[in-house]
């Protein structure tokens, strides 16, 4: 599928989906998934980065597009807005790994621009029924992580476990929630 096709599909989706259709969502959340893992790839690979972080940033950036979700603009393209997400989630996860990274300026573009703060109302909601999926400590694990955005070695701290065992805990949670998602659960 050409880029225009595929972005007037995820536009359809989107929209579909914001007006509750659960199995649009469910599509448009597979086939992102599966164009991020391609990007995420690339572009760890020219930040100087091994792969072993593209499925967590993967899922990051998924979770982060369904709390975002509301901030997508109907008349926009989704694409610009799913890069933004998605460059910005890559490079929280490499910091937070401790890894420095940069982006390279060709990427930079007006997409940001699109993007709102996730802080506005109805966020909050979102995100207590995402991680109800979840145990209480795979819970704070990813608020901490994924959300407060921690360290993994202060987060690790914060919950009384090491920082390997953390950083499992956090893929298996985001797993979890991925596999929720993907199997229509909400």
């Amino acid at each position: 599928m050409e880029h225009a096709e595929r972005e007037l599909q995820w536009v359809a989706w989107m929209r579909a989906a914001t007006a509750g259709d659960e199995p649009a969502y469910r599509q448009l959340l597979e086939s992102l998934a599966e164009h991020l893992r391609r990007t995420v790839r690339y572009r760890v690979a020219r930040m100087g980065q091994g792969d072993l972080e593209v499925e967590d940033i993967v899922q990051e950036t998924l979770l982060a597009i369904h709390l975002k979700r509301h901030t997508w603009r109907s008349g926009e393209p989704v694409s610009p807005w799913v890069a933004a997400i998605s460059r910005n989630k890559t490079i929280d996860v490499l910091r937070r790994r401790g890894r420095r990274c940069e982006s390279p300026l060709d990427e930079a573009d007006d997409a940001d621009l699109t993007v709102r703060d996730a802080a506005e109302e109805g966020t909050g909601q979102d995100l207590e029924r995402v991680l109800g999926a979840l145990d209480e400590r795979a819970r704070r694990i990813v608020q901490l992580v994924s959300i407060e955005g921690h360290s993994s070695r202060t987060a690790a701290q914060k919950v009384g476990m090491s920082e390997g065992a953390l950083r499992v805990a956090l893929h298996r949670s985001l797993k979890t929630l991925a596999a929720r998602w993907r199997d229509g659960g909400q």
